[in-house]
């Protein structure tokens, strides 16, 4: 472990924040010149507020430690490799084209993992005027329903939200090359290609 580096990170963190040393030893109940020690390279945080210090900072405790933010790869913004969270308390969703994370209601979110549409999860694609038209014969029922319908292509992704008791259809701008995804609230994320 570089302490330089790692202070160096901690310090550019903070200021990134418009925090003080200061406000940062009062949210982590140490001293000010604990901070700067840090800070400086003449100390590292204890493992029991590295936690703590690495969520106020908004990066990994493997950051700290290595002195590095992690540089995505040249694949992440490859829109082909989204990734879909999905918060199973609230059901908010999000998508992700890197290796982020995410957390939703104070718990950490892991990547839905698509499978093929069942019977149950059969839809309609037909083509009207200069758009996809997608129908679901799923329920859509305050229970169970479609929460919603992304379209992702290399360059963009469309999303439309669903909710109970809504019409189970949408329709996306017709383009060539992309793939369907839908979610649903029972049994998870489906894919079609």
């Amino acid at each position: 472990m570089n302490l330089a580096k790692s202070g160096e990170l901690i310090k550019n963190l903070r200021k990134s924040l418009s925090m003080t040393q200061k406000q940062v030893s009062d949210r982590l109940g140490v001293l000010p010149k604990t901070v700067s020690k840090w800070e400086t390279g003449h100390g590292f945080p204890d493992v029991s507020i590295l936690p703590s210090l690495a969520e106020l900072l908004g990066v990994s405790e493997k950051a700290l430690l290595t002195g590095d933010l992690c540089v995505q790869s040249k694949d992440a913004g490859n829109m082909l490799r989204t990734k879909f969270y999905v918060c199973s308390h609230c059901g908010s969703f999000a998508r992700l084209t890197g290796n982020g994370k995410l957390v939703c209601c104070g718990k950490p979110l892991e990547p839905c993992r698509a499978a093929s549409p069942d019977d149950a999860h059969a839809v309609n694609i037909s083509e009207l005027e200069d758009d996809y038209y997608i129908e679901f014969s799923h329920p859509m029922t305050k229970e169970h329903y479609i929460s919603f319908v992304s379209y992702v292509r290399f360059d963009r992704i469309l999303t439309v939200k669903l909710y109970p008791e809504q019409e189970g259809a949408v329709r996306f701008p017709r383009m060539r090359g992309g793939r369907f995804y839908y979610f649903c609230n029972q049994h998870g994320l489906f894919e079609l290609q």
